[in-house]
Formats: C-alpha cells, structure tokens, sequence
C-alpha cells in the first residue's frame, strides 16, 4: 500500500548538486520520514519510522554508510 504523499512538505538538502543526485525528505503524519527521487518525484517514495530513520543517520554520521559528494 503507498502511503498519501501529496499532502506533504518536501525538503531537498543544501547540499545537494543542482538537483542531479539527491533525494527529498518529508515528515510524515506518523512522525517518520517519506523519502523520494528528486527527478522522479512521481515515483516510488520509501517510507520509514522514526527508529529506523534515526538509526540510519546515526551510522551515517558515524562513517558506517558510504556518502558521495
């Protein structure tokens, strides 16, 4: 089931290149994130809850997730 993303405030980040390689953000009404394709804003969005989001940016944060720049 995909969840209703249409009501949702998207956030690109700043340090994303001119929109080539980046995602978008939202809160959602859960409390958890919804994360999309910037060039496929139409397309699959991943959803996650609050755990698993916080988790995630812990070990990027820590240099457990490979980042391009």
């Amino acid at each position: 089931m995909k969840a209703e993303t249409s009501d949702l405030t998207w956030f690109t980040s700043s340090r994303s290149a001119n929109g080539q390689s980046c995602v978008e953000c939202a809160r959602t009404p859960s409390a958890g994130i919804a994360v999309r394709d910037t060039r496929q804003r139409d397309g699959a969005v991943l959803n996650f809850g609050k755990t698993e989001w916080d988790k995630f940016l812990q070990r990027v944060h820590a240099g457990e997730v490979p980042v391009t720049t």
